[in-house]
């Protein structure tokens, strides 16, 4: 077993605690929106005396999902909202998102959520997750948002209680993304020595006695060079959430979404798990939030953007250029490349009722296959399912036969490079855009 024997509770509160919120600094995707972070006061039951800071974006979907996305120790709910990209796929897919902070000191340390006491290990205990699920209950209320639509996400200490508000309100939480975590009660009384799969799972049982309904699914993120919270926590994580889920702890699959990224997925999609090669202590990268979007499934029915529409050009978000058949021939199996946009005939593409994009009026957008790496092609339209693409939320654009994504070879953008169908993983390589 993988086990991280002789990590004491106070130990893991410790480094937790002295692990800034790196993620704090990463790039996130520029807004164009008014609006803003705002926090809320009597939101309701608040045990732990937590403050709450919301994002509503000006556009919200019908029924809008919710997600609480919560910092790591001497953190601020400021600072996550504004150095993640949460918000800007909240802008784009019109979720609400919750930013609590924390105020709980471990070791001297501040801004750390509870995982560890008794009140906060057990459903309806008190401290942190009762504020959390106020705060959840506040914006369900408020602005209609749908129940069955909660999730949770988290960096470090806010990993550590997004797995918290999993184990004890599975009630509420429906999935939880933790980002350089720990599994739950890791930080309580039995420690975060060795245990079996058994034994993490029983945990979490323990922690809402008498539960019977679904257990909330799990995407588990860590860097293999963390040197606060230590890599073997994620095999922890995922023995503990397997477990619960009643899987082997042999992944299904096991792939590369993208360079220096391994993801594991466990049985059929209820536990995934990204290690991330030399990263440390400084999760979600850019790109990453949207994963986790799209493993909540709120990026699925909640576009606020309008799809492509009329005809005109489609443009990359990563290179500028535009899908282009070469030198303006019209012959089947010609493979399309990116190009520099200039409004030729041959970069003019119109999204038909069933799914196709012409170019010519008579030559479909084609796969020439339905695995990774199949290249993209022009052919004579003829209705099949190769030829049929679904416009998403989130600037990508995926093949109705294979489900996977139209995509820039090798994330090149200089003219020339070609396109094939690849795994969907939102990289800037992977979005386009649609211009008249």
């Amino acid at each position: 077993m993988r086990r991280c024997a002789g990590l004491t509770a106070g130990l893991v509160a410790l480094v937790a605690a002295l692990a800034t919120s790196l993620a704090m600094f990463v790039t996130a995707a520029p807004r164009a929106s008014a609006a803003t972070l705002t926090e809320v006061t009597n939101f309701g039951d608040n045990p732990g005396g937590l403050r709450m800071y919301l994002y509503v974006p000006d556009r919200l979907a019908d029924r809008p999902g919710v997600l609480v996305a919560m910092h790591g120790c001497n953190g601020w709910a400021q600072g996550f909202h504004q150095g993640t990209e949460f918000a800007s796929l909240a802008d784009r897919h019109g979720f609400i998102v919750i930013y609590p902070q924390a105020n709980k000191s471990a070791n001297g340390m501040s801004n750390c959520f509870d995982v560890w006491s008794n009140e906060a290990l057990r459903h309806g205990g008190g401290s942190d997750p009762v504020s959390i699920v106020s705060m959840v209950t506040y914006v369900l209320q408020r602005h209609g948002a749908d129940p069955e639509r909660v999730f949770a996400t988290g960096f470090s200490s806010g990993a550590m209680e997004t797995l918290n508000l999993l184990a004890t309100y599975p009630d509420v939480f429906k999935a939880g993304a933790p980002f350089a975590g720990v599994p739950y009660s890791c930080l309580g009384p039995t420690g975060c020595g060795d245990k079996s799969p058994q034994q993490w799972g029983d945990l979490v049982r323990n922690a809402y006695p008498g539960y019977s309904g679904p257990w909330p699914r799990v995407m588990a993120w860590h860097g293999t060079n963390d040197s606060v919270l230590p890599y073997s926590m994620l095999q922890e994580e995922v023995d503990q959430w397997t477990n619960v889920h009643g899987l082997s702890q042999t992944p299904t699959s096991t792939d590369s979404p993208q360079s220096g990224w391994t993801r594991r997925v466990y049985g059929s999609g209820q536990v995934e798990a990204y290690t991330i090669n030399g990263a440390g202590h400084d999760l979600p990268h850019t790109g990453m939030a949207a994963y986790a979007i799209r493993f909540f499934g709120l990026d699925d029915g909640g576009s606020t953007e309008p799809p492509v529409e009329g005809e005109g050009q489609i443009k990359g978000e990563g290179s500028g250029r535009c899908i282009d058949v070469p030198n303006g021939s019209t012959s089947d199996g010609t493979a399309v490349q990116l190009w520099d946009c200039n409004g030729g005939t041959n970069q003019q593409w119109t999204l038909t009722d069933s799914g196709e994009l012409r170019v010519y009026g008579n030559k479909c957008l084609d796969a020439g296959g339905s695995s990774n790496g199949a290249r993209i092609q022009i052919y004579s339209c003829w209705g099949g399912d190769n030829q049929k693409w679904r416009i998403n939320s989130d600037g990508t654009i995926t093949g109705v036969q294979s489900n996977l994504c139209l995509d820039a070879i090798g994330q090149g953008t200089a003219n020339g490079t070609g396109l094939q169908l690849y795994t969907c993983h939102g990289g800037p390589n992977q979005r386009w855009s649609h211009t008249s």
